[in-house]
């Protein structure tokens, strides 16, 4: 459980007032941004400090990828899991199965052993095989990168077979997954659009100030219309449409990633017990401006406002709905 600093000195009109100057901002900037540059590097923090220097490096093996792209193809793999193992017999962070790992593992470590369980063989495999599939289908017609993709999953005769992305469900939904999850690591060239749906969000959590919190809480009526700070994140943003996660963690990437002085109203603003591991991302919160924050904080307290300004912090998502339809249901 963390402690968190409530706002003091301000009466319930006022900070309602407050709210009200926010929402009008947040509609006025959500039509009159754009819509963010094309991804060339991974946004701080969004991958875990363990494997950010190897997707640095080998996601900018070939034009078709980039660390963004690569990094949004792992964790729908395995959800960086390195002891990852599927029913097929997929194995490791980058899931391969045996036959595919003995025709393309390489030694990434240069340690003499091409090891499909390590990292360190496994990322830089995943990045040489996507190019190898790159150039297998280069001259077949569509996007590359989604062909490669596609490629990835389904094969390269498939893709060949079919002229682009064959016809098939799950290799569509492949593609489709990874290139909205690739919005979810990338760093845009130019600052973030605000979400168009999030003063809707910030509106739910509103009317839910001062409900006690519960440890699992959905807001059902069974549990007394009660939440958690991830029940509650998950119920504003169901409010407008939008299906998160059910756990802090998965919702991280759930959209491109804003810096602190980005931020705006209706951004999920996530704290961790390790800074550089989102995966141990513990509690989040929905930004309504100025440093403070709607959540679910702890047992024994209400949902209320708080600053986001705490050690804990690790940084923001700006919710879009494709992000959040592409997160694995793990």
């Amino acid at each position: 459980m963390r402690k968190l600093w409530v706002i003091g000195g301000m009466s319930s009109g006022a900070l309602l007032g407050f709210l009200g100057l926010l929402l009008v901002g947040t509609f006025v900037a959500a039509g009159n941004m754009g819509s963010g540059g094309k991804a060339v590097d991974l946004a701080k923090g969004a991958v875990p400090a363990a494997y950010q220097p190897l997707v640095s490096r080998w996601g900018n093996l070939c034009p078709a990828l980039n660390p963004a792209l690569l990094a949004a193809q792992l964790y729908q793999e395995s959800g960086w899991n390195p002891k990852a193992q599927s029913p097929a017999e997929a194995q490791g962070i980058a899931q391969f199965i045996p036959g595919t790992w003995a025709a393309h593992g390489i030694d990434g470590n240069g340690d003499g052993k091409r090891d499909v369980w390590d990292p360190e063989d496994a990322i830089p495999s995943a990045a040489t095989y996507d190019c190898s599939l790159a150039r297998y289908v280069k001259d077949v017609p569509g996007d590359t990168t989604d062909n490669m993709l596609a490629a990835y999953n389904a094969g390269a005769y498939a893709v060949i077979k079919y002229g682009g992305v064959p016809p098939y469900r799950e290799t569509r939904n492949y593609v489709k997954i990874i290139r909205a999850l690739e919005q979810s690591f990338a760093r845009p060239v130019q600052r973030v659009a605000p979400s168009r749906i999030a003063a809707g969000a910030i509106h739910y959590a509103q009317e839910k100030l001062g409900t006690p919190y519960l440890w699992g809480g959905n807001g059902t009526p069974e549990q007394g219309g009660r939440f958690d700070c991830s029940g509650l994140t998950k119920a504003a943003y169901h409010s407008v449409g939008v299906e998160l996660p059910r756990v802090a963690n998965d919702q991280w990437n759930a959209g491109p990633h804003p810096k602190r002085d980005e931020l705006l109203p209706g951004d999920l603003v996530f704290f961790a017990y390790d800074l550089s591991d989102p995966r141990s991302i513990h509690h989040v919160g929905l930004y309504v401006g100025g440093g403070y924050m709607i959540n679910a904080p702890y047992t024994n307290a209400v949902i209320r406002f708080d600053s986001i300004d705490s050690p804990d912090y690790i940084g923001a998502t700006r919710v879009t709905a494709e992000g959040a339809a592409a997160l694995p249901q793990r």
